[in-house]
Formats: C-alpha cells, sequence, structure tokens
C-alpha cells in the first residue's frame, strides 16, 4: 500500500518519467492510485508522484466530490501531454497533497491532451471548464509542479476550515 505524499515531502517536486512498459504492474498501481483519489476528501484527480512514483500517470474523474460534472467521466491517463491550449480563466483550486490551503490559479480555458490507456493505446481528447482545470492541475504533478507555485498572489492562500 502507498501513503499520499504531502508537504514539504520533497519528493512532489521532482519530474516525472515516462511510462514505457504496459503490463500487471501498471494495473496493479493504477488500482493502488485510484483508491487513494477515493480516499481522499473530495479529490477528483490524483497523479502517481502523489504516492511517491515518479511515473507519469494521473486519474481525473470530475464527475466525483462536490462538482459533479461528468464531462468525459473516469480518465486514467499514461503520458498525458497537453497539445493546445485557449484562453485563460482564474479558478479555486486545492490539492491532496497540500491539504490545508487552496488558492486562485489561472488555468486555461480548453485544452486538448494526447495520451495512453493502460495497454499502451493512444487517444486525444479536448475538454474545457473545470475538467480541463483538473487535468491542467494533475499534469503539472507530473513535472514538480504543485498548484501554490502558480497562485495568482500568496495573499490569495486561504487556510482550510476542515484541516
Amino acid at each position: 500500500m502507498y501513503e499520499l505524499l504531502t508537504l514539504p515531502d520533497e519528493r512532489l517536486r521532482q519530474k516525472s518519467q515516462s511510462v514505457i512498459q504496459f503490463d500487471e504492474s501498471l494495473y496493479k498501481f493504477v488500482d493502488d492510485l485510484e483508491q487513494a483519489m477515493l480516499a481522499g476528501a473530495g479529490g477528483v484527480g490524483i497523479a502517481a508522484p502523489q504516492l511517491g512514483v515518479l511515473q507519469r500517470i494521473v486519474i481525473v474523474d470530475c464527475s466525483l466530490g462536490l462538482h459533479k460534472n461528468k464531462n468525459h467521466g473516469r480518465l486514467i491517463m499514461v503520458n498525458p501531454e497537453i497539445i493546445a491550449q485557449d484562453g485563460e480563466v482564474l479558478g479555486r483550486e486545492g490539492c491532496l497533497s497540500v491539504p490545508e490551503w487552496v488558492g486562485t490559479v489561472p488555468r486555461a480555458r480548453q485544452i486538448s491532451v494526447r495520451y495512453q490507456d493502460v495497454q499502451g493505446k493512444a487517444h486525444e481528447l479536448s475538454t474545457k471548464a473545470f475538467e480541463a482545470r483538473v487535468i491542467q492541475h494533475e499534469i503539472d504533478h507530473l513535472d514538480g509542479i504543485l498548484f501554490i507555485d502558480k497562485v495568482v498572489s500568496t495573499k490569495d492562500l486561504i487556510r482550510r476550515m476542515d484541516t
């Protein structure tokens, strides 16, 4: 079983490597990753580095949590890459790995993403609004970037009441 990493753990700041082996160990890890996301309070996305695994894997499911925005449903993205983006919008973000804080972060309004599924098959999708924000947030984790690195102003960081 994996433990969810939180700041100040330096592994959250490391860049992840591309997945090259699509096998049973990947399927097992994706199950563990999903369980960790579901165990987190209101989590709608998670990235492998949050469990200390420096692989380019994210799960996004905006039908969960407070937002219940169906969009594309549950997405398991291996080696995701944003290939196009448009517009910019400010929005409030939090993170399972930074549990005490939320802040306003600028993100692209719409994105197109290229990724592989757990069998290695290539996919592309376009998305907007909340789902686009969550995907960008999770891909940032793969590059060692946390939402607190992108807040509009550190004065804008707000301590969560439930922590």
